[in-house]
């Protein structure tokens, strides 16, 4: 028996059929589905000192528990002291188990750790049915160790949907159990 991650599950069991009641879809396959989720992270103080890239993909690949990578930048920047090809950034791309696995920690664990959390706002979403959330602390995960953290900064995080649709993408995230503020 293989395993499969309780979100998942969710999807495929109550989620779709919500879906297709909620929006008025008659296939199956219209039903908006979650691509995948980007977290990035901008470390602008990499350029004086690298080990900060380190840490960065370090408390990336904690998190997600696969392996960050550097993003580097596309261009040279004198006022920055920036050179095309430096590392000033790290991100992980999640799909299929891991995804699930992430969000279910991100919306169980993380969120309700964030002080004072009233919920998500709902005015991320990109046009193209994409949701862009924003997180002040790395902390907020209980993968983080707190002492061993050298400086605290955020993170975004994007869910990439396969709609074009704003409303059917936060039908979708809404009902796999993103905290949306109520409005």
């Amino acid at each position: 028996m293989s395993y499969k991650p309780r979100l998942k599950e969710d999807y495929s069991n109550s989620v779709v059929s919500a879906l297709m009641k909620k929006l008025g879809h008659k296939n199956i396959m219209q039903i908006p589905k979650l691509k995948k989720i980007v977290i990035s992270r901008g470390v602008g103080a990499a350029v004086g000192d690298k080990k900060l890239i380190d840490h960065a993909i370090e408390e990336l690949t904690l998190i997600t528990g696969q392996m960050a990578l550097a993003t580097l930048s596309k261009k040279d920047v004198a006022s920055f002291k920036l050179r095309k090809g430096t590392a000033i950034g790290a991100k992980v791309t999640l799909r299929g188990d891991r995804m699930y696995e992430f969000l279910d920690r991100l919306i169980t664990i993380a969120l309700p750790r964030v002080r004072d959390f009233q919920g998500i706002k709902a005015d991320g979403f990109d046009g193209r049915g994409n949701y862009n959330l924003g997180i002040k602390e790395q902390i907020i995960f209980p993968e983080i160790n707190i002492d061993k953290v050298n400086k605290i900064s955020g993170m975004d995080i994007t869910f990439v949907t396969n709609t074009n649709s704003n409303k059917e993408a936060k039908a979708l995230l809404t009902d796999l159990g993103l905290p949306f503020k109520k409005q």
